[in-house]
Formats: C-alpha cells, sequence, structure tokens
C-alpha cells in the first residue's frame, strides 16, 4: 500500500483553471486532487480533498501510482483513488475514504469467526455426557481460540478440587489440589462463588503462583479468571492465560464460552450423579449371585428387554437355609410391564418373599400372604405371576421340591432319560384378585435330573424365519430334552444361546431362568469352573453329554 508524499515548495500551480471546472470540483462531495497532465503538478485540491488531506497545499509532482487505481494509506485512513482524464491538459485523482468500510468488514470477519466458533463449541460440548471428557473438551476450545493456557477448577469436594490443564501444543494434565491452593490464584475464590468476572486488567498476572502452569510456558502477560456457571451453582472456574493481552471483546467472549461450557458441565456432572444413584439402586434389583448348597446346583439367567437398563420385571431368587428354615426356597417371577416401573415392583415382591421366609416356608401360604401384601399397596393394574418352591434333600442323593404357582408358566422337569414333565401345578395371577387359588404339587427329582423355572418372556420370544414367530413350548421341550445329563448351568446357557439365535441377537420381553438340578453321582460339579465350561458345553452338546 502506497504512502502519500511529503510535498514541500512553491505554492499552488499558477496556470488558470477553467472557473466552470472549478466551481464543479469544489461543488462535489467526492474528493478530488486536480493535477497537469504536463508535469502532474496539483492545480487544485477541491474541499473535500483537503478536509481528507489538508497537506496537499504544495505544487510539486505528486503522482500516488503507476496504475489508473491506486490503495493508499494516510494518517491511519484507508484511501482508494482512480485517476479520470479531465479534459484541457488535466486530470484528477479521485478518492474515497474506506477506512471505515475496512473496520466495518474487519469487524464482520471477526464476529464470523467468534460465532464459528461458539457453535463448534456448542457442538462439540453437548456431544457427550461424560464428565472427563467435558473438561478436556473445554480445555482444548480454550487454548486454540482463546488464550495460551487454560485451567479448569472443578468445586471443591472432601477439601480437594479437581484441575485440568492445557497449554498450547502440550497435552492435558489432570489433578487434585488441596482447596488451600485456591486463593494463591488471583480471582479463582470470587469465580468459584459465582461472582461476576473481574476484568482482566484488574488482575495482577505476577500474582499467579508458579505452580499454576508449566514452567516451560514463560512469563504470563494477562490473566482472566471467569466462573463457568451451571445449575443453581457454579460447575466451576475457567482461568485463561495469555502471553499478550485480552481486550474487551476477547473477555466477552470467553463469558459467553464460559457459560455454555458451565451449561455443558453441569449437565454431565448431573448425569453422572444420576448415573451413580441409579447404579446403587440398580444393584439391589439385579439377579444375586446364587449360592451353591450342598447336594444341589443352582444355576440363572437372566436378560431385560432394555439392554441400558439391565433391570426389568422379571426376576429369581434363592434363600438358602437356616436353622429356622432347613428347606432351600426358590422364586421366579414376572411383574407386569418392562422398565421401571416393573424393576420397583420387581425389588418390592422381592423383598416381601425375603421377608415371609422368615414367618413362613408353605410355598401356597407364602403366594396368598403376597397376594394380600400387593392388593393393599393400592397399585392398580400391576400384578406379578411367580413361581414359588422349596427344595430338600432326601435319600440316595435326590431331591424334592414343593412348588407353587400364580398365574406362571409350570416349571418343567427333565428326566435323566431326556422326558420334559410339567409339574402339576397351578394358580391364579397374584395382586389381580381378593381370592386367589393355589394348588401346589411335589416333584421328585432323582441324581441328573433337572427342574426349570422360567418366565414367559422365553416362550415368547419373536423370531425365526420370518422375524415374528415365537419360540413357542414345543421347541423349548424339545431343546430342554437334548440337554439331559448336563450341568444346571449349562442347561441354561444352552437355552438362553438358542433363544438369542431365534430372535437374531434381539430380545422382545425380559426372559428370566433359574434350574436346580440334582447331581448325578458321577457329575462333574460346575462349582467355581462351571461358567468357564458352559459355552463349551452349550455349543458341543453330544460331547458334553457323554462326558456327563
Amino acid at each position: 500500500m502506497a504512502k502519500l508524499p511529503v510535498q514541500t515548495g512553491r505554492p499552488l500551480h499558477d496556470e488558470p483553471v477553467p472557473a466552470l471546472l472549478r466551481a464543479a470540483l469544489d461543488a462535489t462531495t467526492e474528493a478530488v486532487v486536480l493535477c497537469d497532465a504536463a508535469d502532474d503538478h496539483i492545480v487544485l485540491v477541491n474541499r473535500a480533498a483537503a478536509r481528507l488531506m489538508p497537506e496537499l497545499t504544495t505544487v510539486e509532482p505528486w503522482a500516488p501510482g503507476d496504475d489508473d487505481h491506486v490503495t493508499l494509506e494516510h494518517a491511519g485512513r484507508h484511501l482508494v483513488g482512480e485517476r479520470r482524464e479531465l479534459g484541457s491538459g488535466h486530470y484528477g485523482w479521485f478518492l474515497r475514504d474506506r477506512t471505515e468500510e475496512i473496520l466495518r468488514a474487519g469487524a464482520l470477519e471477526a464476529e464470523r469467526a467468534r460465532t464459528a466458533f461458539l457453535a463448534e463449541a456448542g457442538r462439540r460440548l453437548a456431544a457427550s455426557l461424560h464428565l472427563g471428557r467435558c473438561l478436556r473438551t473445554t480445555a482444548e476450545l480454550a487454548v486454540g481460540n482463546l488464550a495460551d493456557a487454560a485451567v479448569l477448577v472443578l468445586p471443591s469436594h472432601k477439601r480437594q478440587n479437581m484441575w485440568v490443564r492445557l497449554t498450547g501444543g502440550g497435552t492435558i494434565e489432570e489433578e487434585t489440589r488441596p482447596e488451600r491452593l485456591l486463593t494463591e490464584v488471583p480471582g479463582l475464590i470470587e469465580a468459584l462463588g459465582g461472582f461476576p468476572p473481574v476484568p482482566s486488567r484488574w488482575l495482577d498476572a505476577a500474582q499467579a503462583p508458579d505452580w499454576l502452569l508449566p514452567a516451560g510456558f514463560g512469563p504470563i502477560g494477562a490473566l482472566l479468571v471467569t466462573p463457568l456457571p451451571g445449575n443453581a451453582e457454579p460447575a466451576g472456574a475457567l482461568v485463561l492465560a495469555r502471553h499478550g493481552t485480552f481486550g474487551p471483546e476477547d473477555e466477552m467472549l470467553a463469558r459467553i464460552f464460559a457459560a455454555r461450557a458451565g451449561a455443558a458441565l453441569s449437565a454431565a456432572a448431573l448425569y453422572r450423579e444420576q448415573v451413580d444413584t441409579a447404579a446403587v439402586l440398580q444393584a439391589d434389583l439385579l439377579p444375586p449371585e446364587l449360592p451353591q448348597p450342598e447336594g444341589l446346583e443352582l444355576a440363572g439367567s437372566y436378560q431385560a428387554a432394555r439392554e441400558a437398563l439391565r433391570v426389568g420385571g422379571d426376576f429369581y431368587d434363592v434363600f438358602t437355609a437356616t436353622a429356622t428354615c432347613p428347606d432351600t426356597m426358590i422364586a421366579l417371577g414376572d411383574v407386569c410391564g418392562t422398565g421401571p416401573e416393573a424393576a420397583v415392583l420387581t425389588g418390592k415382591v422381592r423383598q416381601t418373599l425375603r421377608a415371609l421366609r422368615l414367618v413362613e416356608t408353605r410355598p401356597e401360604r407364602m403366594l396368598k400372604v403376597l397376594n394380600q401384601a400387593l392388593l393393599q399397596a393400592g397399585r392398580q393394574h400391576r400384578f406379578v405371576t411367580l413361581v414359588v418352591g422349596s427344595v430338600r434333600r432326601i435319600e440316595h442323593g435326590r431331591l424334592r421340591l414343593t412348588l407353587a404357582t400364580g398365574g406362571h408358566p409350570a416349571p418343567l422337569v427333565l428326566r435323566l432319560d431326556g422326558r420334559v414333565e410339567e409339574a402339576p401345578v397351578s394358580g391364579t395371577l397374584i395382586g389381580a384378585v381378593e381370592r386367589t387359588v393355589v394348588r401346589p404339587a411335589d416333584v421328585e427329582l432323582g441324581p441328573g435330573e433337572l427342574c426349570l423355572l422360567y418366565s414367559d418372556g422365553l416362550t415368547e420370544a419373536r423370531g425365526g424365519p420370518s422375524g415374528t414367530e415365537m419360540w413357542g413350548e414345543p421347541r423349548l421341550h424339545d431343546a430342554l430334552s437334548t440337554c439331559a445329563g448336563m450341568p444346571a448351568a449349562v442347561t441354561v446357557e444352552r437355552l438362553r444361546q438358542l433363544v438369542s439365535d431365534w430372535v437374531h441377537g434381539g430380545t422382545g420381553d425380559d426372559i428370566a431362568m433359574l434350574a436346580v438340578r440334582a447331581p448325578a453321582r458321577t457329575a462333574l460339579t460346575l462349582r467355581g469352573g462351571g461358567a468357564r465350561n458352559a459355552s463349551r458345553w452349550a455349543i458341543e452338546p453330544r460331547r458334553a453329554r457323554q462326558r456327563a
């Protein structure tokens, strides 16, 4: 960009300018410098040009450029000029001040860059509810667009604060520091308290502690500390450092970014809190780890319809023998519905059964008392189907099961020769009507024989070639008959695999299974190593039966 020459010398050119031309140039609002075509001397500076360049009062030659269009910088102003022939041996430079236009264009471009940055920040911050990932993303965005270094500080927890630090070209560092160190960083206590950010010019960067930034960062030119607004309380504080300074627009952009980052961090923290709470609640609703009482095998399987929830309406439970109750109690049920509401009722039913077991050991009486308890709870349209049984060891390694059912599919008995029998039990739904009818039955298992309790999600699983056909009881009977002689864990795993193949890996309803088996006299008890061998047995049933 050409600089206007400094003019010195004698007064304006003496050659006469036509009066009409002089009047016309003075009347125009455009800046015009009239020059002699012969020697380029200035012969006239109109009023607009005189206001724009008051120093043009000499008659030295003035040629701002070789082309007919030039761009000039004069006294901090941006000018463009166009040369036009005016006749009578003269030409004129028509000048226009583009300073405001350039400033507006620069401001527009800067605003577009800020808008693009905030849009990118919003997109990246909204992409995850993982607190650690949100912290790292905030630090990366801040260093890439706002400062040379960024430090995020989370609110105190047990007198400790989590710090996330990042410098340009460096790696993210995460550490926990004592709460007392907060006072060493100017403005940090106020930011964590939710007070408005202190302007950067009011903070003395020299007071920042040496440990705040890595040793290789160098001297801090300016420090900016701003709160990260959260949900009713600050989500933390953002410390920005530059080798240079922060302008008013930089500070405003940092505040807007901090508001968006704070909202994302607050949402991530709330999500983590809810996940932790849900995990604690789910832990008591998930199927228990089955005990292995002496003289019998137990194996269970549970698959929720909603995999992300992990719990649902189906359940099973086992209560080991005590001094007052020498029998092992088993239960498997299906609560009406799926999802959280069914899971809540499932927990209530399991806890009620656990309490009833202390005062009542007869399965049919437990079902009737449970029916009254659910009716008194006042939950309309909520009922449960249930199988409850007691297991007792008798002579010669045999087991006697006393079973009672309330509206639930009858348990299946797998004999050693492969026959599958239904236990002769029946009963009405539990929690549906005042008067319930329960018809219990006793079933004996010889060595190697098995009793399977299951929920209707097993037989109602839809899939197959059409994708809508139910697996059904006949397929369940046929599949169970092929498991004769297999350990309980292997039988349950094989059935689970067959149903999973039928529905092509998905599931439409909760599925629960509980198997009770009298160990064969020569059987390999799967205590400890059973889980490792279950898949091999399920995949190779013939070899498994031969080994058994």
